[in-house]
């Protein structure tokens, strides 16, 4: 038996940092949501106890290192599950980019084992397995969108935001989540995205509104650290898009487009900065 998953990416739409906190974490306040770039996953039970990851991508690891791998370990032990399980990642989403494709996929293969296994796991069960692997995992395991609090783990799901096209743009960088957290003071964070006007926007399906809160205290670092972001942003403005900011960690960044039309201008233009371009949908 067969059992495929969808991995979706996810852009955040406000990300704000209130303080450090005692246990190493930062304490976050963040709107993410789900777009139509995907990895797709395909588990199959094996008689042999062990765990196996393939991929067509030659730059992940196939092994502990890999979070759809420590996913499928954590629901074996915690569930006393015998049998083994061959997965295949057919990858899309961009590694190392702010997009929480290794989160996806994680949160996919808890999913689907769940179904593989016939284990009943509740959702909410599932994304308290799913912090222990990483903080944008309890998030992905159910989708849609989301205020996320705490270290992202504490969710409320809320509705989606007005429809548009979504370009999304990765300079051929990697970035680092730890690096870029750690070289973050919270206490000298000069501007504070309004998380409260993103989630006000959306909920009055105002797109011109949402466009102007959106917000990420990350790109200070980011953009400081990496010219190349910088850059890459504000072409993405002036070939017209109509929200511009950068997602997680960084290096992509994402354009917001309600019109149609604007799209193929968008993604041409960034094409001869970067070779991962994609204009996809929001997931709703």
């Amino acid at each position: 038996m067969k059992i495929f998953e969808k991995a979706p990416a996810k852009i955040n739409l406000s990300l704000d940092v209130l303080h450090k906190r005692p246990d190493g974490y930062h304490e976050v306040e963040m709107v993410m949501t789900m777009v139509d770039l995907a990895d797709r996953i395909e588990m199959q039970e094996m008689a042999r106890d062990t765990i196996i990851i393939s991929s067509q991508a030659g730059y992940i690891p196939l092994d502990e290192k890999n979070l759809a791998f420590q996913a499928a370990r954590l629901i074996k032990d915690r569930y006393d599950v015998k049998q083994g399980v061959y997965i295949h990642l057919d990858k899309r989403i961009p590694v190392a980019a702010g997009l929480a494709g290794g989160s996806s996929d994680a949160a996919a293969t808890l999913r689907g084992l769940n179904r593989l296994w016939n284990l009943n796991i509740p959702n909410e069960e599932l994304q308290v397995l799913g912090a222990e692997l990483g903080s944008d995992v309890p998030f992905c395991v159910t989708g849609g969108t989301a205020l996320a609090t705490g270290r992202g783990e504490k969710l409320e799901h809320i509705t989606a935001p007005p429809q548009c096209w979504v370009v999304l743009a990765k300079p051929p960088i990697n970035v680092s989540t730890s690096e870029i957290y750690g070289k973050l003071n919270a206490r000298e964070i000069k501007h504070h995205p309004s998380t409260a006007g993103v989630l006000s926007a959306i909920r009055d399906k105002q797109f011109d509104r949402l466009c102007d809160n959106l917000g990420n205290v990350l790109e200070e670092v980011t953009l400081d650290l990496y010219p190349e972001v910088r850059h890459l942003k504000e072409c993405m403005q002036r070939l017209g898009a109509d929200g511009v900011l950068m997602s997680g960690s960084g290096p992509t960044v994402f354009g917001l487009v309600s019109k149609e039309a604007k799209v193929p201008r968008i993604y041409n233009g960034l094409r001869g900065f970067c070779k991962d371009v994609y204009a996809v949908r929001m997931l709703t």
